[in-house]
């Protein structure tokens, strides 16, 4: 239950997130599932390739783009423009679209490729109108709010897109998916106007994207935090493997799937609930390194398990972990980013975060085809220690970090 401190307008704020969230990550669950049932793991990280390279190149221009701009009516089309995705995606998975495996993934690699420039700017539009929306004081507050938000919609979206596979089939299923983004729509429009905070400012382009690069490099903490998320996802990043694990080495159907796929999140939530209830009050780097450390022990466990509860549980733990550094990064941003630059640094997180995990899938997809499966598991856990190691010694005032 959100808290009465926090404006109504923040509650439209929240369902709308919820909802987009929870769709988008059915869609995300149902893509992999049925990639890798049309082809395989390798083509499940070619399509994280397909949505990571537009995500990137649109978002140098989306940050831009949302400052200069009202921030509801850019979150309000990014939905809709998403929600045409998933029907798109719905109709050409009817049983009757009689296509070829290969047309129907070259039409699938296209729809992703669009959703890939979507969220480049609804992500970013999303985040940046949070301090717009409640008072400094609250700021705290509502990003637990909106990181538990985003984490119940993740679990949500991954276990029931895998229940609606085996419900009511893959067109069914994305058929859900466009309707709960629909409803993500309508909550959207409740909000007010969010015009740019320098509304005559007029700076070029390149000047203000290289504005936004500047602020993250010369705030090391900020670039240390964004720079460790990076490297340890993408190389212990397990999502594309799960399909393959699922079917292959656990022997799990569509329900175990969506389950084993939400698992990294139930852990997530847990602590962030952990987290609401006993917030870090020092050392907050310090923690975060070690989080990350045992986020990539728990991934090697994953890849060495061969059975069902022990995988599971070695992604929830991995999610327990994952969460602190999600409160740091977010907490950071929130706090210390200048109003004007809001969308500019939020953009640049978002390419950070989809470098480490659609970059990370395809990496996933490569590693898989070059080591076979469970070594490329294990390889990718073992690298996001190194990692930690590496930022240990490259950005020693992080591990002193406090806030």
């Amino acid at each position: 239950m959100i808290s009465k401190t926090l404006p109504t307008e923040f509650r439209h704020f929240i369902y709308a997130r919820l909802f987009f969230v929870l769709g988008l990550r059915m869609i995300t669950t149902i893509v992999i599932y049925q990639v890798f049932h049309l082809a395989n793991t390798y083509m499940v990280g070619f399509a994280g390739l397909a949505e990571f390279v537009p995500a990137v190149i649109a978002a140098l221009f989306a940050g831009h783009y949302i400052d200069r701009h009202n921030k509801k009516n850019i979150l309000v089309w990014s939905y809709a423009f998403y929600m045409l995705c998933g029907f798109t995606l719905a109709c050409i998975s009817l049983p009757y679209f009689q296509f070829t495996n290969t047309a129907k993934l070259s039409v699938i690699f296209s729809v992703v490729f669009c959703t890939g420039i979507i969220r480049s700017f609804a992500g970013p539009a999303a985040n940046s109108m949070i301090a717009a929306i409640v008072p400094r004081q609250e700021l705290q507050k509502a990003i637990s709010y909106n990181s538990s938000t985003w984490l119940i919609s993740s679990i949500g979206g991954h276990a029931i897109g895998g229940l609606l596979i085996a419900a009511i089939g893959i067109s069914g299923a994305y058929f859900v998916t466009a309707s709960l983004i629909l409803t993500a729509v309508i909550f959207a429009l409740q909000l007010y106007p969010k015009p740019p905070v320098n509304a005559q400012l007029k700076e070029p382009m390149l000047a203000s994207i290289k504005k936004g690069f500047a602020f993250v490099y010369n705030n090391k903490n900020l670039l240390g935090v964004l720079s460790l998320d990076l490297f340890a996802v993408l190389f212990g990043g397990a999502v594309a493997f799960i399909p393959e694990v699922a079917s292959t080495i656990l022997h799990a159907g569509p329900i175990g799937y969506g389950f084993l796929n939400a698992a990294m999140d139930i852990g997530s939530l847990i602590s962030i609930g952990i987290l609401v209830k006993y917030p870090m009050r020092s050392r907050q780097g310090l923690k975060m390194l070690l989080a990350v450390a045992g986020f990539g022990i728990c991934i090697i466990v994953f890849g060495l398990s061969k059975v069902y509860w022990l995988s599971f549980m070695a992604l929830l733990v991995a999610g327990l972990f994952d969460a602190v550094s999600v409160v740091v990064r977010g907490t950071i941003m929130q706090l210390f980013t200048p109003d004007e630059l809001r969308g500019r640094v939020a953009s640049i997180n978002l390419i950070f975060i989809n470098s480490s995990n659609e970059l990370g899938q395809f990496e996933s997809g490569v590693t898989s085809r070059l080591f076979g499966t469970l070594p490329a598991i294990m390889f990718g856990g073992a690298m996001s220690v190194l990692v930690v190691a590496g930022t240990w010694l490259k950005f020693p005032k992080l591990r002193k970090l406090e806030y």
